[in-house]
């Protein structure tokens, strides 16, 4: 496998200056790990969400809901977020960090980088301690015990709790799915590694219900269906792997669970799970709220509460793999080219039009142009700078065609368009454009870095 020219601090670095992202409340010093997402970060993790929702919904078994992120406290309870939701916690007396026990060996001391916590000098650690990770807060004006609710730590259970409403007015029977995208919120005592990992992040998950003698086929299905989705996407299959939990991996009510995982700068890293979750959220949920979930099937008069499997996806770490996968260098007329060659369903922008001078009726027919595609595909126009540091910009933020209005196109209604990755131009009628850009983004894509 080739040596990839991407780092962590190169995708930081872009996604500030582009204006991917950036720290959140940054003029008040920041707040850890928490992310704002400016107009072209905002474009990227729109098209990711809507690549998932399009892989979702254009199957016939699965319809699409949006829960409330606030639920009744009993939901969590249930689901045992209240009792066991926890990560072992240890404090350190000396320099008042927090650090997940479990991770220690990973993490710097922030006295001593060069150390772990607990192998500085000075470090003084407590015993480890549960941690509930879940935000609490209160509903109505009046603080006590009987107000308690929590922001949802997961998207999963909206969905659980919604089964017999779905069933009811869905007329779909198992085995079918509901799909859902939403925040979720986490109090991770170490949260890290820019957008991989942070206390407020956005789920893609879907809920697969099944009879029960179909769950392992329908576990495997949805692995390859997964899998099949990044690198369709434009993710490098050599940059993907599946990797099954081991037997103590495994949550109580799993029969199996496995993991679509990244070759990220960090190393090896979970994008999403697929998970075989049995009956236990159905059961659950019937035993704390008093509702049958279960299915009757009226041909056979069978009764039965659905298997579920479950595929969960982080929005944003997937944003963060697809900049990862796509950044790349290479040098072009003795310049370094820096240059995210997305899935152009994904690129934040799909056609740059840019007028080579602000005059002799360019930038007039440039807007024309612009006027023409807009509102079928997203497009930018930008006039600012020479033509080349308006080429860089755009590659910078993986655009994939550039349409560049000279003084042949007052003469011939022609215009040059460049391509982000092989840099050809070639010159096309203005009335072709809709048709030559709506045919390119309809193609199979693969990522030019695979022939590297």
């Amino acid at each position: 496998m080739p040596q990839d020219v991407v780092t962590m601090d190169k995708i930081v670095a872009l996604c500030k200056r582009r204006g991917f992202i950036f720290p959140s409340s940054e003029i008040y010093g920041g707040l850890g790990s928490t992310y704002d997402y400016g107009h072209y970060g905002v474009l990227l993790k729109t098209n990711v969400k809507n690549a998932w929702w399009q892989a979702m919904l254009s199957r016939e078994d699965i319809v699409a809901l949006d829960s409330a992120i606030l639920q009744h406290p009993r939901v969590w309870e249930a689901s045992g977020h209240v009792g066991g939701f926890s990560d072992p916690m240890v404090d350190c007396r000396t320099c008042k960090g927090r650090f997940r026990a479990d991770h220690v060996a990973d993490l710097q001391c922030p006295q001593k980088p060069s150390k772990c916590p607990g192998e500085g000098p000075d470090c003084d650690l407590t015993e480890a301690r549960a941690f509930n990770l879940m935000f609490q807060t209160h509903v109505g004006p009046v603080q006590d015990t009987a107000s308690v609710a929590y922001l949802r730590p997961e998207t999963a259970q909206g969905i659980f709790i919604n089964f017999k409403n779905v069933l009811q007015f869905s007329r779909k029977k198992p085995p079918f799915g509901i799909a859902q995208v939403g925040k979720s919120f986490r109090n991770e005592i170490t949260p890290g590694n820019f957008i991989f990992r942070t206390r407020e992040f956005e789920q893609m998950e879907m809920e697969f219900f099944v009879p029960p003698a179909e769950a392992e086929q329908w576990y495997q299905h949805w692995i390859e269906e997964r899998r099949t989705w990044y690198t369709d996407l434009g993710i490098r299959p050599d940059h993907l792997e599946i990797r099954a939990h081991a037997a103590d991996e495994l949550s109580h009510y799993s029969s199996g669970t496995s993991d679509v995982e990244y070759l990220f700068p960090i190393g090896w890293s979970e994008l999403e799970g697929i998970a075989n979750r049995g009956n236990f959220d159905l059961t659950q949920h019937a035993e704390f709220s008093g509702e049958k979930l279960e299915y009757f099937d009226q041909a056979s008069g069978e009764r039965y509460v659905p298997h579920v499997i479950e595929p969960a996806a982080g929005a944003d770490r997937a944003t963060l793999a697809f900049l990862v996968d796509s950044y790349d260098e290479e040098e072009v007329d003795g310049e370094t080219r820096t240059v995210l060659r997305l899935h152009p369903r994904l690129a934040p922008v799909k056609v740059a039009i840019l007028p080579l001078v602000r005059k002799e009726g360019q930038p007039e027919l440039a807007r024309e142009i612009h006027d023409l595609l807009r509102f079928a595909m997203q497009t930018e126009y930008d006039e600012g700078g020479s033509i080349g540091k308006r080429y860089r910009r755009q590659d910078e933020i993986g655009t994939p065609w550039c349409v560049t209005v000279d003084h042949q196109s007052i003469e011939d209604r022609t215009v040059t368009v460049r391509d982000r990755d092989s840099l050809t131009q070639e010159r096309i009628a203005i009335d072709d454009l809709p048709a030559l850009f709506g045919g390119r983004l309809a193609a199979p894509w693969t990522t030019p870095k695979l022939a590297a």
